[in-house]
C-alpha cells in the first residue's frame, strides 16, 4: 500500500516539475512580450538617470539613413540588421548587440558614440527572436554567438578585408558577445565590450528564479533546461559566457554597474577572473543594470574609446569624447 502511495507523489511531483519546466520555458525563453520585466526590482532606479540614454538614443536613431540588410542563419532563420557607413570609418566597424526582449534600435546611444565620436561604421542585428528577426525563441547569446560570426562575415563582405571590428554588447547582449569571444574569430576582430553580462544562463536563470520565485534552482532549471533543448536547440549548461572567455583570444573591456541587482555585481569580477586575453574593467558606482552609461557618461565614453582605439590601427583622426 506504501508503495503505491509512494509512487502515486512520486507522479505528481514528477508532473509538477515538468509543468514547471514548460511554465519557465514560457516565461522565459519563448518569443512572448514580458511583462513581468516591469515588476521586477531589480529593474527599479530612480531617475532622472533611468532611461535617460533611450531618448537620446532614438532621436539620434531617427535623424539617420539605416540600410536594412538580412542574412540567414545557419539554422534557417532571416535575421535583420540595421547598416550605417561612415565617411571616417576607413575600414572601422562596430556590431552592437541589444539586451533581453529589446531590439537593434534600443541602442542608439551606444551606436551614436561609436559614429559620432569614434567615426565607425555602425551595425545593429535584431536577435534572433526579437526584433524583424525570425524565431521564436530567445537564446541568451548562445545560438546568437554563431549568428555574429555571420554578421562579422556581413561586414567582411561590406568594407573590404581591411576592416576592423569591435564587438559592443548590453546585457544579454553582452554575455552574447562574450559567447562570440571564444569562438574562432578572424584577425579583423579587434576588441569587444561587454556590458553587465551574466556568467551563464544557467546561473542568471538560478538567480532570477530565487530572486522572482523564492525557489531552488534544482529540479526547475533543469527542467526547464530540457524542454528549452527540445524547443529551441540548447541547454542551459552549455550557455556559459565564463567557458567561452576563457578561450578568448581578443581584447575585453568588462563593464558593470556596482548596484546592478539583476545581473549580479559578482558576475563581472568572475568573467574578468576567467579571461585569459588582454583585458580591463570599468566599474561603475551606483550604476543599476544596464545604466552605466547613464550614470557616467563621461567616464563610459573615454574608457571605451580608449580602449577599443588602443588595438585599432590609427587612421590620424582625432577622436570626440
Amino acid at each position: 500500500m506504501w508503495s503505491i502511495y509512494l509512487l502515486v507523489i512520486l507522479a505528481v511531483v514528477a508532473g509538477i516539475v515538468a509543468y514547471a519546466g514548460f511554465y519557465f520555458y514560457g516565461v522565459a525563453i519563448k518569443r512572448a512580450p514580458k511583462e513581468f520585466l516591469g515588476k521586477t526590482p531589480d529593474l527599479k532606479v530612480d531617475p532622472p538617470v533611468a532611461g535617460a540614454s533611450w531618448g537620446e538614443g532614438a532621436e539620434w536613431v531617427a535623424r539617420q539613413n539605416f540600410r536594412e540588410v538580412e542574412l540567414v542563419s545557419e539554422d534557417g532563420l532571416k535575421l535583420r540588421g540595421y547598416y550605417l557607413a561612415s565617411e571616417r570609418a576607413a575600414g572601422r566597424t562596430v556590431i552592437i548587440a541589444h539586451g533581453y526582449s529589446g531590439k537593434a534600435k534600443d541602442m542608439g546611444a551606444t551606436a551614436k558614440n561609436y559614429y559620432d565620436n569614434l567615426g565607425y561604421n555602425v551595425l545593429l542585428p535584431d536577435a534572433r527572436g526579437h526584433g524583424k528577426s525570425e524565431g521564436d525563441y530567445i537564446g541568451f547569446g548562445w545560438p546568437e554567438r554563431r549568428d555574429y560570426l555571420q554578421w562579422i562575415g556581413f561586414v567582411l563582405k561590406e568594407t573590404g578585408p581591411e576592416a576592423q571590428i569591435v564587438l559592443h554588447g548590453v546585457s544579454m547582449g553582452g554575455a552574447t558577445v562574450l559567447m562570440t569571444a571564444g569562438e574562432e574569430l578572424p584577425p579583423q576582430v579587434k576588441s569587444i565590450v561587454a556590458d553587465c553580462g551574466y556568467t551563464s544562463v544557467k546561473a542568471q536563470l538560478s538567480y532570477q528564479l530565487w530572486r522572482m520565485y523564492h525557489l531552488p534552482s534544482f529540479p526547475f532549471v533543469q527542467s526547464a533546461s530540457l524542454v528549452t533543448r527540445m524547443k529551441a536547440g540548447y541547454y542551459f549548461g552549455e550557455a556559459s559566457a565564463l567557458k567561452q572567455v576563457r578561450k578568448a583570444r581578443v581584447p575585453i573591456l568588462f563593464i558593470h554597474g556596482d548596484a546592478d541587482k539583476f545581473v549580479p555585481f559578482a558576475m563581472m569580477d568572475e568573467l574578468y577572473s576567467a579571461c585569459k586575453s588582454p583585458k580591463e574593467k570599468l566599474v561603475v558606482h551606483g550604476a543599476g543594470h544596464g545604466l552605466a552609461y547613464d550614470t557616467d557618461k563621461k567616464e563610459y565614453v573615454r574608457t571605451v574609446g580608449e580602449f577599443v582605439e588602443r588595438y585599432i590601427h590609427s587612421c590620424s583622426e582625432e577622436i570626440k569624447y
